[in-house]
């Protein structure tokens, strides 16, 4: 009972984390009109802040994958957590534009350590067959507090409190709320993964029911106290009695074997292929807030239609989830696949028409409302229907941190590049005019400038993600029984006494004592042989 309210706790403060990481991500783009004002800086400027952030976490990604291997993950995703919560304030008290753009790219690490390392223990926590469903409703939580950090930015953005622009409030509440739960992930949740200890005694007692197979009490207590409950594992001691450099050695080996391991599999480079595309609207569309503000439905117009959009994507997240878990037991290898594909093809006409056709006058508030609703319920589907639960199937458990690591590391390398280009485009071929911006009511010309530019970095996108997964139909089947395999027939070395091979989880524990069984029962054979021979002689 006291384990299953601990767990409880910690997928609770999971998903608060996984809420603040997505409404930390929101702020900005929610204010880019006031920092736009507050620093004179130019949509492409301001873009470029998103730019930065987005390439240094995509730069500093493979860290997650590091330290989960090395440490524990609450520990990881807490400390991230802090991370972010203090570059956070930091841009609340920036002065100049390159102060901002530097504690922007300080908040890029900490969301690098964080987001691979939540993804990992979501994917570590449920079964194969509800791994869509269980994205979906972190993606659905996480919208929550996207749709919570654009709402309230764009609300206090507009007010000013004892003579502090209402955005650098809105920052340091973000900042205290993301300190605040980070200490609590990093104090009080549990990893998912079995400590030594107990996934010794479940190998233990699960080989003795499907084996047959009883260690002698000699052994087992042998083992035992190798991992003695409440102490420090013999071979953990003599890690620390090592010095430092062999210690970053040894870390660095065990990430380089998991970073060969990741990329040689087909499926990964796909996905990470299509997300590279695919990831270029959703960076894009930070800017929608700026466009509806352009068109004239002002602070409180443009936070309730984001609001709608990011719900639907919520909903439409968890929807896909649960479609592509339900695809993929009638079509196994392909119903993912196939759901992923329909998503992000709808991308393209739901991008023409919100962008393009619509008219763009504030009166049609209803139809923007109706539009941006469907369209988050239908191109959101892709990383809960597909690319998150295809990754916990292709590699091993021990390297699932590190595949979401390279994912963000590569995708959002690519995807950063997206915000500046939207506001070049803006700017340079359809006639975007920075110092023309109306406050209040709204600048047609720029808002239909800014709208071409955003449906020239969407509808393309969408359309060659949707090309890009249907290699999947040849490798996705064929990665994850290969996964399946090396789970289940794992290569150990077989020396019983090769500490550095258990060192380094070479070699499990269950197999050592399977192993000096083995070793004990011939000896014993032996020494039947010897008696029975000796037996003979006497007589």
């Amino acid at each position: 009972m006291k384990l299953q309210r601990s767990m409880t706790v910690s997928l609770v403060l999971i998903n608060l984390a996984a809420i603040l990481e997505k409404a930390d991500e929101t702020l900005l783009p929610a204010v880019y009109k006031e920092v736009g004002q507050a620093f004179n800086a130019s949509p492409s400027e301001l873009g470029t802040l998103t730019f930065i952030r987005a390439l240094v976490q995509a730069i500093a990604s493979p860290l997650a994958g590091i330290l989960a291997m090395r440490f524990y993950r609450p520990s990881v995703i807490g400390i991230g957590t802090l991370f972010w919560g203090l570059s956070t304030a930091a841009v609340a008290g920036s002065q100049t534009f390159t102060q901002c753009a530097f504690a922007r790219a300080v908040n890029g690490i900490g969301l690098a350590i964080v987001i691979p390392a939540l993804q990992s223990y979501v994917a570590d926590s449920h079964m194969e067959g509800t791994r869509g469903l269980a994205f979906g409703w972190l993606s659905l939580v996480g919208a929550v507090g996207g749709i919570g950090g654009n709402m309230l930015a764009t609300i206090m953005a507009g007010n000013s409190y004892g003579g502090v622009p209402g955005w650098r409030i809105a920052f340091l509440l973000m900042a205290v709320t993301s300190s605040v739960i980070g200490w609590l992930v990093h104090t009080l949740v549990l990893d998912p993964r079995k400590p030594i200890t107990k996934a010794f005694e479940v190998s233990l007692s699960t080989h003795d029911r499907n084996r047959h197979y009883h260690a002698e009490s000699a052994d087992y207590e042998a083992l035992e106290h190798l991992v003695k409950p409440g102490s420090q594992e013999p071979l953990l001691q003599m890690l620390e009695g090592e010095n430092m450099v062999k210690n970053l050695q040894g870390a660095w080996n065990d990430s380089w074997v998991a970073v060969r391991a990741v990329f040689k599999v087909r499926s990964f480079q796909i996905v990470v292929l299509q997300g590279i595309v695919g990831s270029l609207p959703w960076t894009a569309m930070v800017f929608f807030t700026m466009w509806l503000e352009l068109i004239g439905f002002g602070h409180k117009g443009a936070a309730s239609l984001m609001g709608i959009f990011t719900g639907g994507c919520a909903v439409g997240s968890l929807f896909g989830g649960w479609i592509g878990d339900w695809a993929e037991r009638r079509f196994p290898g392909k119903g993912r696949i196939m759901c992923a594909q329909l998503s992000s093809f709808s991308g393209i006409p739901f991008s023409c028409f919100l962008l393009l056709v619509l008219p763009q006058d504030p009166e049609y508030y209803g139809l923007y409302a109706t539009t941006l609703l469907f369209m988050g319920l239908t191109v959101s589907w892709c990383a809960t229907c597909a690319n998150n639960p295809i990754f916990a199937d292709i590699v091993p458990e021990k390297n699932r941190t590190m595949i979401y690591a390279f994912d963000r590391a590569l995708e959002g390398s690519f995807a950063a590049m997206a915000a500046p280009i939207v506001g070049l485009l803006a700017e340079n071929v359809y006639g975007y005019r920075p110092h023309q911006v109306i406050s209040d009511a709204g600048s047609p010309i720029e808002a239909r400038a800014l709208s071409r530019g955003l449906c020239t970095v969407m509808a393309i996108p969408f359309g060659l993600c949707c090309f890009c997964y249907t290699f999947l139909y040849r490798t996705y089947q064929k990665d994850k029984e290969e996964a399946r395999s090396h789970a289940q027939f794992p290569k150990f070395d077989s020396s019983v006494d090769d500490l550095t091979a258990l060192k380094k989880n070479k070699l499990p524990i269950i197999q050592t004592v399977e192993a000096g069984s083995e070793r004990r029962e011939e000896e014993e054979e032996e020494e039947k042989e010897r008696i029975t021979e000796g037996g003979t002689q006497y007589f």
